[in-house]
Parts: structure tokens; C-alpha cells; sequence
């Protein structure tokens, strides 16, 4: 395994995290995630993420549960709020109630004293952005949480928080985490660039484009143990499933077997080209796919395979 800092912070994660959206607590039975968790462990992953809303706290339980044999020291945990997490008009959003309670509750849940990381799950507009960072401050005073980041901000909105962290002396966010793919490349046009400029660096999801970018959906089949298959999962993938963009996964497979690796593995390398990215944040269901995922480290791209899968993409 291979580590790079979280943005500008000394935190060191390793390139490849692992996430439990759509996975623990739902789809992959308890015992499959315990051993799929350690086998990212004992293969040099540290980066784990979750969230509350994820499945109501059940992938923060199962995460925590099966890391609970590890020194504490030796892994880095996440968390996150903004989804609603109940039907009261404050179970929900950014504001200073609903973060806290929410930290403290994933605190319970986990039976930690800390988070390394606390996410703001999206951008809440009808919260002042130094109400929330102010919450955070001073969680992060109280040794509750150890570093902030966003999820899904865009670049104003990064600005925004910088300006407000300067002006009240807040910790700044070190991290943002957004869906990055070579199926969307959003944040290269100005979220990248920005987070550069600030020190804050991206802890991407959907690396691999909800198994897409497995060359799994071939003529657009869906597997029955895919992803896909399961109808509270299927709108994040059946969009992507067209002639189109099957056609280039196809492609793509094609110059993976000439570098004599699988489609996951080129996917991923071509995610850690990107020196803005600090992780590769994957959501594996079995001990085999992290095993075939932390491969991707391994891999430098050349110019010339870049330039060639540029082409296809384009």
C-alpha cells in the first residue's frame, strides 16, 4: 500500500479507502463485511469511511465493530451529517443542533471518542456556513473530531468556507469528497484547481462508477448479484447503462489487457494519476475485490496509455 497526505494536513491515508455505502449494513451480510474489512486491513488500507445515513447508522456499527480488534491509532474512521436522520424539521441539514447531536450519536454508535474525519454531507443553504464550521471548531476544540471536510461542494461553495474559517479563525476543511470517475469529471474544471489553491484534497467515491467500470454490464446485461439488480441501488447505475458508454467500457477493457491488468485496476490507476486526489474511495462487497483493487497502486500510467484512453473517453 502506498499513503499520501489529506490535503495540506499531516494526516497520511492510504491511497485506496474503503466505504460502506450500499454495502455494510444492507446488501453484504455482516460476517462477509467483517472479513472483507480485514482483509483491507491486513493489506495496508487505514482510510475507512462511513456515515450516519447510511442504512440509519448500521455501516457505522458494522464498520466499527469489525475495526474494534486494531489499535485505534492505526486506522483513520470517518462520519458524516446533512441527510435526514429522522421527520423533525431539525433531523436534518447543518445546522449546529443537528450536527452535533448527529457526531455524538455516530460517536455512540461506534463507541469511539473520535472521528479522525467529519464530513458535511452536502451544502446546506438554509444554514450560514459559520454556524456549521463554528459547530465543527468546536467539536474539533473538545477532541471530538480531528479534521473537517465537505462532500460534493462545489468550488464557490469551497471558497465560501475558506473565507469564513479565515475570517472567524476556524479550522479549515482538508478534504472534500466527490464522485470522480472517468465517467464524471466534474470537479477537474474547478474544484480541483481550487482545492489545490487551499491545500484540501479529494477523497473520491464511485471510482469505479457503480461496477460499471468493471465491465460487468456487457451488452447491458445486469447480473443478478450486481449492484444494479437491486432496485433501491439501480437509478445510481441503469442511467449509465447505454450503448455509449458500454461501447467505451468495452474499449477501455480492451487497453487493460494489453497492460495486463483488469478493468478495475486501470480505472483505479487512472483515478491516483490525479495528485489532487488523496484516496480511491472503493465500495467492495467481498475480501477479492479489495485485493484486486489495492493493485492499482502498483500501476504508473504512461503518457501514451493516458492519451489513449483520453481518446476513448472523449
Amino acid at each position: 500500500m502506498k499513503y499520501r497526505r489529506l490535503g495540506k494536513s499531516g494526516l497520511k491515508v492510504s491511497e485506496i479507502s474503503l466505504g460502506s455505502w450500499l454495502t455494510y449494513g444492507k446488501s453484504v451480510e455482516d460476517n462477509t463485511a467483517t472479513k472483507t474489512i480485514h482483509k483491507a486491513y491486513e493489506l495496508g488500507i487505514n482510510f475507512f469511511d462511513s456515515a450516519n445515513v447510511y442504512e440509519r447508522g448500521e455501516g457505522e456499527r458494522v464498520m466499527s465493530t469489525a475495526l474494534k480488534e486494531y489499535p485505534r491509532e492505526s486506522y483513520v474512521i470517518t462520519t458524516k451529517a446533512f441527510w435526514p436522520m429522522g421527520d423533525g424539521p431539525n433531523d436534518r441539514g447543518l445546522s449546529r443542533k443537528h450536527v452535533t447531536e448527529q457526531l455524538h450519536n455516530s460517536l455512540k454508535r461506534m463507541n469511539l471518542d473520535y472521528v479522525d474525519v467529519f464530513y458535511c454531507h452536502r451544502y446546506d443553504p438554509e444554514t450560514p456556513v459559520d454556524e456549521t464550521l463554528r459547530a465543527i471548531d468546536d467539536l474539533i476544540r473538545q477532541g471530538k473530531i480531528l479534521y473537517a471536510g465537505v462532500s460534493e461542494w462545489t468550488a464557490a461553495q469551497i471558497e465560501e468556507a475558506i473565507g469564513v474559517a479565515d475570517k472567524y479563525l476556524l479550522d479549515h476543511i482538508v478534504v472534500n469528497q466527490p464522485q470522480y470517475n472517468m465517467f464524471h469529471r466534474y470537479i477537474e474544471k474547478e474544484v480541483i484547481p481550487v482545492s489545490e489553491k487551499y491545500g484540501i484534497g479529494q477523497v473520491v467515491f464511485s471510482p469505479l462508477a457503480q461496477g460499471v467500470l468493471t465491465g460487468k454490464y456487457k451488452g447491458s446485461k445486469v447480473p443478478e448479484d450486481s449492484r444494479a439488480a437491486n432496485d433501491s441501488i439501480n437509478n445510481f447505475i441503469s442511467g449509465m447503462l447505454n450503448e455509449d458508454v458500454l461501447r467505451k467500457v468495452n474499449q477501455l477493457g480492451v487497453v487493460a489487457k494489453e497492460l495486463d491488468i483488469t478493468l478495475p485496476t486501470l480505472a483505479l490507476a487512472w483515478i491516483l494519476r490525479q495528485p489532487n486526489v488523496s484516496s480511491a474511495l472503493i465500495g467492495a462487497s467481498r475480501p477479492s475485490q479489495v485485493e484486486e483493487n489495492v493493485k492499482a497502486v502498483c500501476i504508473k500510467l504512461s503518457t501514451d496509455v493516458l492519451d489513449q484512453i483520453e481518446s476513448i473517453l472523449a
